[in-house]
């Protein structure tokens, strides 16, 4: 088992991917580096092999693909996760490897977002995109996260070997910030400063369709971690909109004795009904939800012992 390693996932980053290597080996002089090629076509796995990182390949594209490899297949007491762009400074890694280790956090969060990241970043969208789903996520699952999708991160073994990774691609910073804040794990928030990419290093990241992936994200698992919530919201939208067609049919009747809209009385009883019916799948699902919390908590005291098992 290694003491530190840092995690590089690449793809096409021989411009920068030299210098991250040895960034991080100067700062981290007892860390193991692995970068991870993600079918690179530019020689990024030679130009990290030669500078002193050990290479390994991940084939399914994609960024979350490419974590999912690493945390399967890496076992370490502390990890940093980092992006081969040199937007993130390595200098800032032994004070989150100090947090990890020495203060047993579960997960370090590089915030870029209260120090250089919008005035250094030139993308507006970007820049509104980070705000709004750190907000969105900080509101909807009650945490302080101050960067949600920074790529710069430290994780804990148990963190590692107890998150399901199910995202494909750049939304995988955003799943691992609501399983910390749903699963009760410690998360510290360490600022750093960020810097653009080098001029000829282009970003991978598309504003707009991975941006859509985020948010596509953010609601499925708002709806699968506070399923209360997010069905409890439905049911009182349904059961308004019930109301409020039902109203009017009351008074006339109240008035005349007669119902002369059957077909409106009809669609408000459905309406209702779809309401109760949504409510009640919100708290069998929450039911669910608490029950897979405490399974988890099972786990974790597993690897735990596994972990101490392996430093033996």
């Amino acid at each position: 088992m290694d003491k530190i390693a840092v995690l590089i996932p690449c793809y096409n980053e021989s411009k920068t991917i030299e210098k991250v290597v040895k960034d991080f080996k100067a700062a981290l002089p007892e860390a193991v580096i692995y970068v991870y090629d993600n079918n690179s076509s530019d020689g990024t796995d030679e130009i990290a092999r030669n500078a002193g990182a050990v290479v390994r390949y991940e084939f399914q594209q994609g960024k979350g693909n490419v974590i999912r490899r690493m945390f399967r297949e890496i076992d370490a007491e502390c990890y940093i996760m980092t992006d081969g762009d040199d937007t993130y400074p390595a200098e800032c890694a032994p004070e989150m490897v100090d947090m990890v280790l020495n203060r047993k956090t579960d997960m370090v969060v590089g915030d870029r977002l209260s120090s250089t990241y919008f005035t250094e970043n030139k993308r507006p969208f970007h820049n509104f995109g980070n705000s709004l789903v750190r907000k969105s996520i900080n509101t909807l699952f009650d945490t302080e996260i101050k960067d949600i999708m920074t790529g710069y991160r430290a994780f804990s073994y148990q963190f590692v070997k107890s998150f399901p990774v199910l995202s494909k691609g750049f939304e995988i910073e955003t799943e691992m910030s609501i399983h910390a804040a749903d699963k009760n794990m410690f998360v510290e928030n360490s600022v750093i400063t960020y810097r653009d990419r080098p001029e000829g290093s282009e970003s991978k990241l598309n504003t707009y369709s991975d941006g859509f992936k985020v948010i596509r994200t953010i609601i499925r698992l708002f709806r699968t971690y506070k399923p209360m919530s997010f069905f409890g919201a439905i049911a009182a939208v349904l059961a308004l909109v019930s109301i409020g067609f039902f109203v009017p049919v009351l008074n006339v009747y109240h008035k005349t004795g007669l119902v002369p809209n059957f077909p409106t009385l009809i669609v408000c009883g459905f309406v209702m009904l779809t309401a109760i019916l949504a409510l009640f799948a919100g708290v069998v699902l929450q039911t669910i939800c608490q029950k897979n919390k405490q399974d988890f908590e099972m786990r974790l005291q597993q690897i735990d012992q596994e972990f101490k098992g392996k430093m033996e």
